[in-house]
């Protein structure tokens, strides 16, 4: 299958391009920014650079993974999200069902589900960790990057039900290299570590899901799954996550103290959202592979860590 991947040339699109190829999809590559998986230089928003791929290089299927992201708020005004997570989304959506094609993967964002009282947390009042699976709501996202999200995934439901086009919204949690641009007491590795056990996955486990979701869409017709690390919580675990967090994590792990204490780290005093991926298991049988087990299991054996860690990773679009 030929298969138009946009964002190419961004974090997940340089682990999706090499998987889909591997999976024996033919990837044609659209980014702003060049890279070793991109063919077309130009952006989504450009409405006759859309139309003219899809005449002249039969794509068949759409994976749409480029984006403004959160890390955008501070570079770009609010007309460029709207321009690209909407209206690009739109152009993409109607030139695939124009095509007749039966199915359509967008890349979505957790963050759209975190209000500000959801984003205050513990320091806002909240007396347990919020359970977020994907009939959380009422959705009220804190900023343009969540608002232009959700309004995307509108498009993506209205076009599946005006054209019957399969279309499956991935609400990816967090997968980026680079460190959070805010403040948090945990940093670095051992934050990463830590959101592996509510709100991370690996970006090899988000590459994964794009192309289990890709080959079961025309079964699946239109869902929206979160993606992020198997939890290893109950919701009955909610109001002790938020008062004492090591507490419950030793009961889990009872081995995580030390080996955290031994690489210097320290274990979350709080935890006040988790993210709850079970959908994903039901509907279409994917599970993250790596999870906080995986990470304990390498501080344990001395190994690498099981997640990508690059303080110095720039963006494509910001580098060039």
């Amino acid at each position: 299958m030929r298969v138009l991947l946009t964002g190419s040339s961004g974090w997940l699109g340089r682990f999706l391009a090499p998987l889909l190829r591997g999976a024996g999809h033919e990837v044609v590559g659209l980014d702003v920014a060049p890279g070793a998986d991109t063919d077309i230089i130009g952006s989504v928003a450009d409405r006759a650079l859309v139309d003219r791929l899809f005449a002249e290089r039969g794509i068949a299927a759409v994976i749409h993974a480029g984006a403004l992201h959160k890390p955008d708020l501070a570079r770009y005004p609010p007309a460029a999200f709207q321009a690209v997570n909407v209206e690009g989304t739109r152009d993409l959506l109607e030139a695939a069902a124009a095509a007749g094609h039966d199915r359509f993967v967008f890349t979505s964002t957790t963050s759209l589900m975190i209000s500000e009282t959801v984003r205050a947390g513990r320091a806002g009042g909240a007396a347990r960790a919020f359970w977020i699976d994907e009939d959380f709501g009422p959705l009220a996202p804190r900023n343009v990057y969540g608002v232009t999200k959700l309004e995307a995934e509108r498009l993506c439901r209205e076009a599946h039900e005006r054209h019957g086009l399969a279309v499956l919204v991935l609400r990816t949690g967090r997968f980026f290299p680079e460190e959070d641009d805010t403040h948090c007491a945990l940093t670095g590795e051992n934050r990463k570590a830590s959101e592996l056990l509510h709100r991370r996955l690996t970006v090899e486990d988000a590459a994964a899901a794009h192309l289990v979701v890709l080959e079961q869409a025309p079964a699946l017709g239109f869902d929206i799954f979160i993606l992020s690390a198997p939890p290893p919580f109950v919701e009955a675990d909610c109001e002790a996550l938020i008062r004492d967090a090591p507490a419950v994590i030793a009961r889990i792990f009872p081995q995580a103290a030390e080996l955290y204490a031994a690489r210097g780290w320290s274990l979350p005093a709080f935890i006040d959202r988790v993210y709850d991926p079970s959908r994903a298991g039901r509907r279409m049988g994917f599970r993250c592979g790596t999870d906080f087990g995986a990470v304990l299991d390498a501080l344990a054996a001395g190994r690498d860590l099981p997640f990508a860690h690059d303080p110095s990773y720039v963006s494509p679009k910001e580098a060039g």
